[in-house]
Parts: structure tokens; C-alpha cells; sequence
């Protein structure tokens, strides 16, 4: 049975690589600027990845279990994207220095084969702890939140600022692996 991962990420395809020694990836198209953020961050998610899983799907010309996962950091009601620069890193990063803040991933499978799809999504509670200037500047010279949704990685450097978590550590990572196995065993 063939496994296609929808994403460019190496923190899914390391992640993946869990569940499946082989796989192949092949890179979405969609129009993530099409999926309008509605106020709910669940939905957002969902249709992300629904969006991803759907159009590589179409793409193939054989079957395929095709897996996509888009994940979002929400803090205040904001969604915290990819910082721009190391400014907006730093801003983010203040912005979570003590506070909670919410994870979400949207995951979906696409069974070719047998035309089930699953469409979920994935909240966890991220505390981190009182951020000092000086740590978040070093933090930001390392390089690594330049590319991470809220401007940090828990699987990186970034691990040190959290408290505590409550749900899933590899949703943070993003790619929810317990869930993603319950979905590939609803989609067979």
C-alpha cells in the first residue's frame, strides 16, 4: 500500500517515519490563502489540511493513503504565524513569555483506495515560563524560530521556555502521531 505525505516539512517526514519506514512525499499545491480563518481555529485547520490532502490526491494516478497536517499557534485569539523577521520573532515571543497558548493541528487521510477520508483536529495547551530579553534574543541568533509557527520549536532549543503542556507533545512537534494512527485505522 502506497503512503504519500502531503508537506515539505522534516519534522512531519521524521515524525512519519514512526509509523512508516516508506513513504513518499509529494508537496502540495493548494492555495493556503484561499481558507479564510473564520474564528474558529479547529475548522481553520481542518480546511488547510483537508485542502492539501485533497489536491495531491487528484494529482495520483494510482492508489494511495495520502496524509496531510497544517498546524497553527494561537495565543489571545491571534493566530502566530512564521515570524517575518527577528523582530516579529521577538514580539512573539514576549507575547508568550508566562502566558498559555494553543496549539492546532488539522490532520487528514485520504483512502483512494476506498474513498474514505477523516478530517480532524488537534488542540494542545502550551504554558511557557517567564522569558527573560536576554534569553530570547540568544534564542532568536540560533536561527531555528525563523521557520516555526509562534516563533519556537519544543522539539529544538525552544523546549527550554515550556512549563508545562497539557495534550499531545507531537502536535506541538506537528504531526499528532496517536491520532494520525487512529485516523489511518478508521480510512483501511
Amino acid at each position: 500500500m502506497r503512503i504519500v505525505l502531503a508537506s515539505a516539512s522534516l519534522r512531519r517526514q521524521e515524525l512519519l517515519k514512526r509509523l512508516y519506514n516508506r513513504f513518499d512525499i509529494i508537496i502540495s499545491n493548494f492555495d493556503e490563502e484561499s481558507v479564510k480563518y473564520n474564528g474558529s481555529p479547529e475548522e481553520y485547520v481542518k480546511e488547510l489540511s483537508n485542502g492539501k490532502a485533497l489536491d495531491v490526491a487528484q494529482t495520483l494516478d494510482d492508489g494511495a493513503i495520502v496524509i496531510a497536517a497544517d498546524t497553527i499557534v494561537v495565543h489571545d485569539n491571534n493566530i502566530l504565524l512564521k515570524p517575518k523577521d527577528e523582530n516579529d520573532a521577538e514580539k512573539m515571543l514576549k507575547s508568550l513569555s508566562g502566558d498559555i497558548h494553543h496549539v492546532y493541528s488539522g490532520v487528514t487521510v485520504v483512502n483512494t483506495y476506498n474513498g474514505k477520508i477523516v478530517n480532524e483536529a488537534v488542540v494542545t495547551e502550551v504554558k511557557f515560563s517567564e522569558l527573560k530579553d536576554e534569553e530570547i534574543k540568544r534564542y532568536i541568533k540560533t536561527g531555528e524560530p525563523m521557520d516555526k509557527a509562534g516563533a519556537y520549536g519544543i522539539q529544538g532549543y525552544g523546549g527550554i521556555f515550556v512549563e508545562k503542556i497539557n495534550g499531545s507533545y507531537y502536535n506541538v512537534v506537528g504531526l499528532p502521531l496517536n491520532k494520525l494512527k487512529n485516523m489511518l485505522e478508521e480510512v483501511m
